[in-house]
């Protein structure tokens, strides 16, 4: 523990520089109140705008996390390239990369306008001079955790200096009306370093997820004041830059087996958007007295509830197995209507039968073994149905409320064992 000396000095912090006297507030009725819908600036990347919920919010300040390498300059340099195209003053404030670099990164995306201004700089007194002076349209600011405020003792990154960066962007976003980008460090564990006002201060927060090796990215909203938080956007990494995945259930379908035992296509909800992922599960005699059990892209602890189900209610020993689940595609999928298809996939492994190509299914499981159903299951279906899929398994209460589908078979079931009985 670190003790954090802060010296106000004379000046007054938090953007005190060039504000009038304060006005009064005064109350208003909800009758009184306004609700037309905000303006919006469209970046021309349709996943982009549906994560912010239509676009950029003018004023608006927006805080993008994710793991280092994984693609957030790239991604708001592409909005800069787009936005600046379209004829917006764009100013792109960069503490970590100088200008060659940006400009190397840059080419790789193509042509940019003049409307684009860079500045390397990481004193926030000059940055706060550079935005009243030039009054961009949209502005970067790459990194938070690089910016520092001289009355401020404490070294960059510190919670003391993203605090009063932050306060700063704040009041210049709103009192100007500039919409601006944040770009935010992670922790070790995925969450964005600094104080957790942070995430409370700012409008929306996006994180960038997925694995830097890969080439898929995911920007995920946890925070939107301005649209819903539970919408995605699907990008795949390339030279060029970031590509957008129009149909994500394609691309995570792409390259899956044939009549192999223990794979199966379950559909998770995203906001307003199914996605169909294939389910992968390896059950295998260990050879060890304690089994090895393993999930990547779902919980872990899950999943030895629906083992523990399965043995209790089917009767299926799997005590002394080693059993391993993966959700092909690399998302992190933790809706609990995926259950069904987990379970399935365990059992085929574990009976070495394979589940037809043309199935699929989804539903949450009890611990009684029942099925329970699940929101949205129209659009499931029907996303199936788009894809080719012929059978769809679902929980017998979703099965009696849905509209009929043309060219798929949807069949409703009760309890696990029903399920099981199609394999």
């Amino acid at each position: 523990m670190v003790e954090e000396r802060v010296s106000t000095g004379s000046g007054n912090l938090s953007g005190g520089k060039g504000r009038s006297s304060h006005a009064a507030a005064k109350p208003a009725s909800l009758s009184e109140v306004s609700i037309q819908e905000e303006e919006r600036m469209h970046t021309h990347m349709e996943e982009l705008d549906r994560v912010l919920g239509g676009g950029i919010v003018p004023g608006s300040l927006t805080l993008v996390g994710g793991d280092p390498g994984i693609g957030k300059s790239t991604l708001l340099l592409q909005v800069c390239r787009h936005m600046a195209a379209d004829g917006c003053k764009v100013l792109y404030i960069s503490g970590e990369e100088s200008l060659r670099q940006i400009k190397i990164r840059a080419n790789r995306l193509g042509e940019f306008s003049d409307k684009l201004q860079l500045l390397c700089e990481t004193n926030l007194e000059i940055v706060e001079d550079t935005i009243r002076s030039v009054m961009p349209d949209i502005t970067i600011i790459d990194s938070i955790q690089t910016m520092y405020r001289e009355e401020i003792s404490s070294a960059p990154g510190s919670v003391s200096q993203v605090r009063e960066s932050t306060s700063v962007l704040l009041q210049l976003a709103k009192g100007l009306n500039v919409s601006v980008f944040i770009v935010g460090h992670v922790t070790k564990e995925g969450t964005v370093a600094g104080p957790r006002v942070l995430e409370h201060m700012v409008d929306t927060v996006l994180y960038f997820e997925g694995d830097r090796h890969a080439s898929y990215r995911i920007l995920r909203g946890v925070k939107n004041r301005f649209g819903s938080t539970n919408e995605i956007g699907v990008f795949e990494m390339k030279e060029e830059g970031l590509i957008e995945v129009k149909n994500p259930s394609e691309f995570m379908l792409s390259g899956r087996p044939e009549g192999a035992n223990g794979s199966i296509v379950s559909c998770s909800m995203e906001g307003t958007r199914p996605i169909l992922l294939e389910i992968q599960a390896l059950v295998c005699h260990s050879s060890f007295g304690i089994p090895r059990r393993q999930s990547i892209g779902t919980d872990f602890n899950r999943v030895n509830l629906l083992m523990a189900v399965l043995e209790k209610r089917l009767g299926v020993q799997m005590s002394d197995c080693d059993a391993y689940v993966n959700l092909a595609g690399g998302m992190r999928i933790v809706e609990p209507a995926i259950d069904l298809g987990i379970a399935m996939a365990i059992v085929s492994s574990f009976k070495n039968r394979a589940i037809d190509d043309k199935l699929i299914a989804f539903g949450e499981i009890g611990l009684s073994g029942e099925v329970r159903g699940v929101s949205m299951a129209q659009q499931r279906v029907a996303e199936a149905a788009k894809l080719g899929f012929t059978t769809c398994v679902v929980p017998e209460v979703d099965r009696s409320r849905l509209k009929t589908v043309e060219g798929i078979k949807v069949i409703g079931v009760k309890t696990v064992k029903d399920a099981m009985e199609l394999i």
